[in-house]
C-alpha cells in the first residue's frame, strides 16, 4: 500500500508524489488535531504569524528558507506547505533552485533526495496557480 498522495508508475519505475493531494488529504486530520489540541494549535499558528511577518526579511525570503528547511529535514507535509507558499509569494523557480542549492549544501545526500521533492512540488503548485490565473482549473 503506498502512503496518502504518493503513485508508483512500474513503467517509469518512480515515485510520484501528487503534492496537491497530499495537501488535501492533510485538511482532516490537522482539523482534528486543531479541535483536539486547541491552544497548542493556537500557538503554533500564532508562532507562524510572527515568524512570517516581514520584517529585515520579506515574507518570501521566510518562505523560501522554511521550504530549505523542509528539504533538510525531509519533511514531505513540510515541503508541501511551504512550496505552495513560495508560489504564493512570487517565488521563481530559479529563486527555489538556489534555495535548494542552499539546502543540499547544509543536508549533503538526503538533502539532495529531498530537494528533488521540493522542486517537483513547487513546479505543481506554479502550474496549478498559472492555470488558476488563467480561469483553466
Amino acid at each position: 500500500m503506498n502512503p496518502v498522495g504518493f503513485s508508483y508508475d512500474s513503467e517509469k519505475s518512480d515515485m510520484h508524489i501528487d503534492w496537491k493531494q497530499l495537501m488535501a488529504d492533510l485538511n482532516g486530520p490537522l482539523r482534528d488535531l486543531r479541535g483536539g489540541a486547541p491552544d497548542v494549535m493556537k500557538g503554533f499558528s500564532a508562532i507562524a504569524q510572527a515568524a512570517l511577518k516581514a520584517n529585515a526579511l520579506d515574507t518570501k525570503t521566510k518562505e523560501l528558507i522554511a521550504l530549505a528547511i523542509s528539504v533538510a529535514i525531509r519533511c514531505d507535509d513540510c515541503i508541501a506547505f511551504h512550496a505552495k507558499a513560495a508560489v504564493v509569494q512570487g517565488a521563481t523557480r530559479e529563486e527555489v533552485l538556489e534555495t535548494l542549492g542552499m539546502a543540499i549544501y547544509m543536508g549533503a545526500g538526503p538533502a539532495a533526495m529531498y530537494a528533488g521533492h521540493a522542486i517537483e512540488a513547487f513546479g505543481q503548485f506554479k502550474g496549478a496557480a498559472a492555470e488558476a490565473a488563467s480561469g483553466r482549473t
